[in-house]
């Protein structure tokens, strides 16, 4: 049987591929020590999602490891190889403004943790496909040079310019800017990940991601801008938008559509490929946009005030172009838009809150 590892397993994007992935038949190895829990706190713990696939899952081995630790990775390796065809990295520090705690800490999760998974890709299973969830925070402030306008309730990008029509491709550079200590490190497994690609010939991919969500996410107030914001708007927690008038557009992908590419991906690997991904113009909101859809679904005002900080490095339009993936992929497709992912959303926050509560 074909072994899949997946880092990140018990977070949003891990959970949701290790259930799509027993799905089409192969075994899943599991790596997840809630790091999220030590970056958040409690309240952003994984250990439900861990426990649930756990107890429901018999094709799922989970593994509680660090990916700094290169023995305890040479160990899960060796023992699975050469049944692993899949490697599939979505363990991070996700965050611009925890970075700035811990320096060291995100950078040795983020571009060490990834070269360690690389170098034993390449010692254990070089055939297999290795796709590594990266973040369009590797352009960093590059997008907020783009002719902006501001309209009544989002900026966008001025109607004569290249990206206006399906958003920002590939070819942004991801030089000469501020990135965030965050969109540094992550930058930097970015690239080793191409390197790996290009110069011994693994397989694999970069997936630069715009805002990924869905009903699974362990959303807090650092991390996870929709889930934290559908948290707030069932429970009526204060939420605090963070400058730009609250104008600032975010693409959205569920997690499913995400996987799902992965899942093509993986059907016909490339080497050293580097693909935008995430709603693009077919599921992208603003800030107060989110606010609405969130007040119309959950029958209730939401509760939030301004602040006009910003997040360090932040963007104030990102909307990504997908057709680079779409090329290589023709039969990939989002199912899910703007509304169907937020109503999502929105349901997760609240059937987690309601077990939460009857526990």
């Amino acid at each position: 049987m074909s072994v899949a590892i997946v880092t990140g397993s018990a977070g949003l994007i891990g959970a949701e591929a290790v259930r799509f992935l027993i799905e089409k038949g192969l075994d899943v190895v599991g790596i997840d020590n809630d790091m999220r829990a030590y970056f958040f706190g409690p309240e952003a713990s994984t250990t439900w999602s861990r426990d649930r696939l756990t107890r429901q899952l018999n094709a799922y081995r989970h593994e509680d490891a660090d990916i700094r630790d290169v023995g305890a990775l040479e160990k899960i390796f060796a023992t699975h190889a050469p049944d692993i065809a899949l490697v599939l990295h979505a363990a991070a520090q996700p965050s611009h403004d925890w970075a700035a705690r811990e320096p060291i800490t995100d950078f040795t999760v983020n571009a060490n943790g990834t070269l360690n998974l690389l170098e034993l890709t390449r010692k254990h299973c070089p055939d297999a496909a290795f796709i590594f969830t990266s973040t369009n925070k590797v352009y960093g402030d590059t997008p907020n040079t783009l002719p902006l306008v501001e309209l009544e309730t989002r900026w966008e990008i001025a109607e004569d310019h290249a990206f206006h029509a399906n958003g920002i491709d590939e070819r942004m550079s991801t030089d000469q800017c501020l990135h965030s200590l965050f969109g540094a490190s992550k930058l930097a497994a970015d690239v080793m990940v191409q390197e790996y690609g290009r110069y011994f010939g693994l397989k694999t991919v970069c997936f630069r991601g715009g805002c990924l969500t869905g009903p699974g996410h362990s959303g807090a107030e650092l991390h996870g801008f929709l889930a934290y914001l559908a948290k707030c708007a069932v429970t009526g927690t204060p939420y605090t938008v963070l400058g730009y008038k609250g104008k600032q557009v975010r693409d959205n992908i569920h997690s499913h559509d995400l996987v799902n590419a992965f899942w093509h991906v993986f059907q016909n690997p490339r080497s050293g490929e580097v693909y935008n991904i995430g709603g693009g113009r077919h599921a992208n909101c603003s800030m107060l946009e989110a606010i609405a859809m969130a007040e119309k679904i959950t029958g209730r005002p939401f509760n939030w005030t301004y602040s006009e900080d910003n997040r360090v490095g932040d963007h104030i339009w990102w909307v990504g172009d997908v057709s680079k993936f779409k090329a290589h992929y023709p039969n990939w497709k989002h199912e899910y838009d703007m509304q169907g992912i937020m109503a999502a959303v929105v349901e997760g926050q609240a059937a987690r809150l309601e077990t939460v509560g009857a526990t």
